[in-house]
């Protein structure tokens, strides 16, 4: 493995949903320590490294999420299942039959989501989708077996999909959990990293949020201490390269970063959309257009932050977000570093001065 597959793989492999985020914040500032003059924190667990350049201003600001979506503990039935409530959006049939994670004071418990033997279903159930509040997860229980008193699960306790980094056959695409938003944290240290032995003409404030999947909380806060003049989000695009449109979509894996022109939280500032677009083909680099209609990203609190902060969402594409297994092309990733890179050292006062001017 090469640098980026180590840290994408113990960045994704971390266990961390809204709200329980911290081993993936400990990853986050061990890295940017690495290359950031200071480190700050919010008081909700969100990060930022801060890294001057040649200039106090302006401030620009980049960040993706540390959360994954999972689930949380919400009873042990007298039976020893336990029952859970979902952190993020899942649909059931991603969630049925998949091995978990739960997170307890005396250590990892690995489970089972649990699922009726289609033989015992009556052909109208096998059609149904079964909703989350009706599924369980099986840890071994037995009659005899206490779970709470000999495995310490308790209400409250985090739930992650239990799956590791694979880099795939294809050796271009990687197969991982929590590449939503993981992926994006691991590009932002990369970008930190490039700025650190370069020359920009502004202040960097890179870093992470937390608990974006329960209502962008994190970037409320990060944008309040972190007092951006500019924000560039990062976050993931939604491939869509599979059956049965197959390679029709636009967003597909191998395209290069999204920039996206809506999504339902942001606008992004329209003169920063053009300048990103117009660095990309500057530089010969692959990106492509699209929106998000269902979905937010950390832009929706950020860039009305204050005064408002010209905003921008950016990032690779990957397959099967909010599921077990994500897939990443790694030429997306490599791609979304470099236009963050050049963007970036674009921003001068002059540059992020004439985003706001008519």
């Amino acid at each position: 493995m090469d640098k980026s597959e180590i840290l994408l793989k113990e960045i994704t492999e971390a266990n961390g949903v809204s709200g329980y985020e911290s081993e993936v914040r400990k990853i986050m500032t061990r890295e940017l320590k690495k290359t950031a003059d200071s480190i700050e924190y919010d008081k909700m667990g969100s990060v930022l490294g801060i890294k001057k350049g040649s200039s106090d201003s302006p401030r620009i600001m980049t960040v993706g999420h540390m959360y994954e979506v999972g689930f949380m503990v919400k009873e042990v039935t007298p039976e020893g299942f336990i029952k859970f409530l979902p952190l993020g959006g899942w649909w059931g049939h991603v969630a049925l039959g998949q091995r978990m994670r739960i997170i307890t004071s005396k250590g990892i418990v690995i489970g089972v989501v649990g699922s009726t033997p289609p033989h015992l279903l009556p052909p109208e159930d096998r059609k149904k989708v079964l909703e989350i509040k009706d599924m369980f997860i099986d840890v071994g229980a037995t009659e005899k077996f206490n779970v709470q008193k000999k495995l310490g699960i308790r209400p409250g306790d985090p739930i992650v999909p239990d799956s590791e980094f694979t880099i795939l056959s294809n050796t271009k695409t990687y197969m991982a959990k929590a590449f939503d938003n993981r992926v994006s944290c691991a590009i932002v240290l990369e970008v930190m990293a490039k700025l650190g032995k370069a020359k920009h003409p502004n202040t960097i404030l890179g870093g992470a949020t937390v608990q974006a999947e329960v209502g962008l909380r994190g970037a409320q806060t990060v944008a309040h201490l972190g007092d951006p003049d500019v924000c560039i989000i990062v976050d993931t695009g939604i491939a869509q390269d599979i059956p049965p449109n197959n390679f029709s979509k636009t967003e597909r894996l191998g395209a290069g970063p999204v920039i996206l022109i809506y999504d339902s939280g942001m606008i992004p500032n329209l003169k920063l959309r053009d300048l990103a677009m117009k660095t990309a083909e500057s530089k010969k680099i692959p990106y492509h257009l699209s929106y998000m209609v269902g979905g937010a990203t950390d832009g929706g609190r950020i860039h009305m932050s204050r005064f408002g902060v010209p905003s921008i969402v950016i990032g690779p594409p990957i397959r099967y977000i909010h599921s077990h297994n994500g897939i990443l092309a790694r030429a997306d990733y490599d791609n979304t570093v470099k236009l963050l890179f050049e963007l970036i050292k674009k921003l001068d006062k002059k540059m992020v001065k004439s985003l706001t001017e008519d």
